[in-house]
């Protein structure tokens, strides 16, 4: 049974933890520039170790950040006094990571793509299961309030059946020698960018039973691809649709949700820092109501995440979430091929 709308039990008898030990894997920009800062406002979250592949890049984000420890061992980093590990390394570093962490009882957020393919990630959800650990997925757009208060007008049948919903998520991203643009190292804009989308059509449809559509480059010719759209069924009824780049410098990036009764979008929510959100909803017999937020989404994931890890319960975004969306990405490149 998937939990994917946030439903939490208790999983394990382990002890309340009072204040959480991190440990952070990889340590690359993102980590540096959005999960520590944050990591860093909640009292009860504490940043113990680092590891890098890299030695002196894990000292210098021990020493930033203020970490205790620095390893470019990953079994002496696992050997530290922590609780939960945040893995952010390449995507092909994922897996092994995962299974070492969780083997040594620590609880795990994972960056997306899980793995380089649906083989690893089961093993990875197999292998948390069998060691009691709780294993997130940063999926980090369903932290949105906005989000979040839209899922819950669907859930409240505001808008009535479901028709389609559409996602998009444009940026401009030229080839470097960065791991997203190594096929090897599962790079392309389908698994960065389209993973985001097929969760959050997920998330507002239900279950995906079907999809297909293309995967292509359109503007750089590097050995993955810089553009991908996809079409997909909903196991309840409608459809999903989405499109995805690296090779666009102006995008309208939203979503939109067509009810039988009623329509809802959500803008300004991806890629845009220091700007509010808007939620529009446009309901029959009603005037359209607009709503704006501003909202650090790395924030509500990590307040999240630390009370599920802290207690226990079974996170939001869960590893069978990661799971199933990795699956859905190889039935689309397997038809785009």
């Amino acid at each position: 049974m998937l939990l994917s709308k946030g439903k939490s039990k208790i999983h394990s008898p382990k002890s309340r933890i009072k204040r959480l030990k991190w440990g952070v894997a990889g340590c690359g920009v993102f980590l540096e520039h959005n999960f520590l800062p944050s990591l860093q406002l909640f009292k009860r979250n504490r940043l113990i170790s680092v590891y890098s592949s890299d030695i002196n890049r894990a000292k210098y984000i021990g020493q930033k950040f203020t970490a205790e420890s620095c390893y470019d061992n990953f079994d002496e980093f696992l050997k530290t006094d922590i609780e939960a590990v945040y893995i952010s390394s390449n995507n092909a570093d994922h897996y092994w990571q995962v299974i070492k962490a969780a083997k040594a009882g620590k609880h795990i957020l994972c960056e997306k793509p899980m793995a380089v393919n649906s083989q690893q990630a089961e093993e990875m959800v197999s292998t948390c299961k069998e060691n009691n650990v709780q294993f997130a997925v940063d999926y980090i757009y369903r932290f949105h309030p906005l989000i979040q208060k839209a899922n819950e007008l669907i859930e409240k049948g505001m808008i009535g059946k479901i028709i389609s919903v559409s996602a998009n998520f444009n940026v401009e991203l030229a080839p470097t020698n960065n791991y997203r643009f190594k096929k090897e190292l599962g790079g392309g804009v389908l698994r960065d960018l389209g993973t985001h989308l097929i969760d959050l059509l997920r998330y507002f449809g239900g279950e995906i039973t079907e999809i297909t559509g293309y995967v292509d480059n359109v503007i750089y010719k590097s050995e993955v691809d810089d553009f991908a759209a996809g079409i997909t069924k909903f196991e309840k009824g409608g459809y999903g649709q989405f499109n995805v780049t690296f090779n666009t410098k102006k995008a309208f990036n939203r979503v939109e949700i067509l009810g039988y009764n009623g329509a809802i979008s959500i803008e300004n929510f991806i890629g845009k820092k220091n700007v509010s959100a808007k939620l529009t909803i446009d309901l029959k017999d009603e005037k359209k109501k607009s709503f704006r937020k501003r909202a650090n989404k790395m924030n509500h994931m990590i307040r999240s995440i630390q009370k599920s890890f802290m207690n226990n319960r079974i996170p939001i975004v869960t590893g069978t979430d990661g799971l199933v969306n990795l699956k859905l990405i190889e039935q689309l490149e397997s038809k785009c091929t």
